[in-house]
């Protein structure tokens, strides 16, 4: 083995050295195997976010980045699940919260197969980033193709469970993404994670809360990224709320 390759994190769901801490930095931060030993023992662990990523990167970005924020372009992506809060009236809170944990354990084995981190949670919801800090040069497709993922393997658990509260009403999830300039960086006084905000991520959010159970809404910024994957998709017309003009959106539907 070489030295270069000795380092190199890998692009599978196992790399050894922290892939955010080496696009960021070029810095090889030991997350797996016995090097990664000594750095457990300072709290240096792999992070929630992204198993691929470290604890560095998720709680000390201004020691990263040297500042308190950057613009970076990135991609990203909310995932809710449909017919949720009807369910929640009808149903005992620990199955509400046994279906939140298949959502969401679904939703990251998605996102973290494509190299995107799994930033907020929200109950029934999430948002995610691609191209940050794993670098990802298409990363509008890489989002795309874990949405595909998400409505695949969220259709196939949601669909096995035995849900007659809903009343022929299948649960179903709804994605929405935008690719586009967003601020990075630690927002907060009392809270050292970083996260995402402007209009990119606020447009995302948009374009979520109208996608139905088993659609992903991609804006056209997207879909200019995206190549074959947005190829043939329809367009749809939506007036989004905190949004003046019309948003043409192209609709890829789960057709599994």
């Amino acid at each position: 083995m070489t030295e270069a390759s000795a380092v190199q994190p890998s692009h599978r769901g196992d790399a050894r050295i922290c892939r955010g801490c080496w696009d960021q930095m070029h810095v090889p931060i030991p997350i797996r195997g016995p090097l990664a030993l000594p750095f457990r023992a300072f709290g240096i662990t792999r992070s929630k976010m992204n198993p691929n990523i470290c604890t560095i990167c998720e709680r000390s970005f201004r020691y990263v980045k040297k500042q308190s924020h950057v613009a970076a372009s990135a991609t990203i992506l909310f995932a809710d699940i449909r017919g949720f809060t009807q369910l929640s009236e009808r149903i005992e809170r620990i199955r509400l919260s046994e279906i939140v944990s298949l959502f969401q354990d679904r939703c990251a084995q998605a996102i973290w197969a494509h190299d995107g981190i799994v930033n907020k949670t929200m109950g029934d919801g999430l948002m995610a980033i691609f191209n940050f800090p794993i670098v990802r040069t298409d990363h509008a497709q890489a989002a795309i193709r874990a949405a595909l993922d998400i409505q695949r393997l969220c259709a196939e658990a949601l669909g096995r469970l035995q849900l007659d509260d809903l009343k022929g009403q299948p649960l179903g999830v709804g994605v929405g993404i935008h690719s586009g300039d967003v601020e990075i960086g630690e927002f907060s006084s009392f809270r050292s994670d970083f996260t995402a905000i402007g209009g990119t991520v606020n447009l995302a959010s948009r374009l979520e809360s109208q996608a139905e159970a088993g659609e992903i809404l991609i804006s056209r910024d997207t879909a200019d990224q995206a190549g074959d994957l947005a190829s043939g998709a329809p367009t749809r017309l939506l007036t989004l709320k905190g949004i003046d003009q019309p948003v043409a959106a192209r609709v890829i539907v789960n057709q599994g």
